[in-house]
Parts: C-alpha cells; structure tokens; sequence
C-alpha cells in the first residue's frame, strides 16, 4: 500500500475485527464504484469525522487471496455475461494477514440483494473432507464435483465502517489476476474498487462523498473480469464499455 494512504488511514479512528461483527452484513445490498488512487486519496480526507477504519494487530488494510470455482465450461460466467440478474459465485477465500480461509457461497437476487453463506477449510484440497459438499448442496445449484479452479486473485483492502454503524465500505487496491487454466497473468493495479455494503436503504455518508468526486456507480466483477483478462477465448462482448470506462478513468486521472 501507497505510504501517503497509510497516513491517511493512520487519521481515522480505528474499529477492531471483533467490534465489526455487529455489522457482518451477510444479506445486503451492494453498490460498486470504480476510482484511482488519487480519487481515494481525496475520499480519505473528505472521510475524517465519518468513518472509522477497521484495524487488526495494528494493520489498517488487509491482503486476501482468492480463487473462484467455476463449470468447466464456465456456467456461472456466461450467466453474468449474458446479464442474468439471479446468479452466484463459488469462491475460497483467504485472509493473508491472518491464515484464515472460507468456502464461500454468493447468490444475488433479481433485486439487487445479496446473501453469503461460507464455512472455514483448510485449502482447496480439503474441501470435501471439511463438509464443502453440503454448504453446496443447501445454498448452491452446483456440487464441489461440477466445479474447478478458474481464476485467483491478490489484492489489498481497506475496511470503513461508518459511526452509526449501519454500513461497511470496502476499498480494494492493487487487485491482480492469473488464470489457473491459461497461466495469464493480468492486473488492475492502478484501479481502485469500492463497496458500499449495507442492509438497507439507509443514510450513507460516504454517497455524498462520491458524488462530490464524481465517482458513479459501476458493476464490477472480479471473477468475470479477472476471467475476461486471462483467457482470451471467453465470450466478452457485455464487458467491453467496462474495459473502455476503466481506461479512459485510468487515462484522465
């Protein structure tokens, strides 16, 4: 992470991982928006007084590696693609910082809402043996034997939780691709994805933060992008104005 957002970051009054868990929001809302790093610069200061910064042992952002299961065919990808509201994703998720991993689940309604449901393992290769068989079975339309690795990525995350509590926004920097089928390697590494989490529709500071700096609503999806990047033979028509937007934010910015 940049040394001048660490000092930001070092501004905000801190909230700690166990005070965050009165705010898991695991059935939510989501709204993503595409920045630079100097577009976040400016929303850290325009944040003080509003926002507080999850910290864990002293680190106010975190680094996770993911990797995102798919068909072989890549079912869930084409889903997106081809603009189905009622989809989900299949990932496994570790927290670098602290060693843990999650078998995650995430469906997203045709309203906008989404719900995750994760257990912990141990890895991609203990799935089976720690019961990744039957959180499928409850909340996914795949089993563990229709799906294989696709896509991992590596990025750093900065976590701010608004005073009253009622909303988490999640900053990811740095994100980085490499597809497991076509060992392509790619990278947003200039790009900065925010996530404004919340149950409903309540009052968001940080939405007139957004609108002052002129950073809009975006989708963005990390597996269907990262997918797009990697392998070249995918279907990619629906993503092209994304790739267009993002550079040209890149280029003036």
């Amino acid at each position: 992470m940049e040394r001048h957002i660490v000092e930001l970051l070092e501004q905000l009054p801190s909230i700690t991982l166990a005070e965050m868990k009165d705010i898991r929001l695991m059935n939510r809302i989501d709204k993503k928006y595409l920045a630079t790093i100097s577009q976040l610069e400016q929303l850290l200061v325009m944040a003080q007084g509003k926002y507080m910064v999850q910290e864990i042992e002293g680190k106010r952002y975190s680094r996770y590696h993911t990797i995102y299961l798919d068909t072989p065919d890549e079912e869930m990808y084409t889903i997106h693609h081809n603009g189905r509201l009622v989809r989900q994703k299949v990932r496994i998720r570790t927290y670098l910082d602290s060693g843990d991993t999650f078998l995650e689940v995430k469906n997203k309604n045709n309203h906008g809402r989404t719900k995750k449901k994760r257990i912990t393992v141990k890895g991609l290769h203990t799935l089976h043996e720690d019961d990744g068989d039957l959180l499928l079975a409850k909340h996914s339309k795949y089993l563990l034997a229709d799906l294989v690795p696709k896509v991992e990525n590596r990025f750093e995350r900065i976590t701010l939780v608004n005073m009253d509590k009622t909303e988490r926004l999640t900053i990811d920097c740095h994100v980085k691709f490499h597809h497991l089928e076509t060992d392509i390697h790619d990278t947003f590494d200039r790009l900065v994805i925010i996530e404004l989490k919340r149950d409903g529709n309540v009052y968001s500071p940080v939405k007139k933060i957004l609108r002052d700096l002129r950073i809009k609503p975006s989708g963005f999806s990390k597996y269907c992008m990262g997918s797009a990047l990697t392998k070249p033979s995918l279907k990619r028509n629906r993503f092209k104005p994304r790739f267009v937007k993002i550079n040209k934010l890149l280029n003036t910015h």
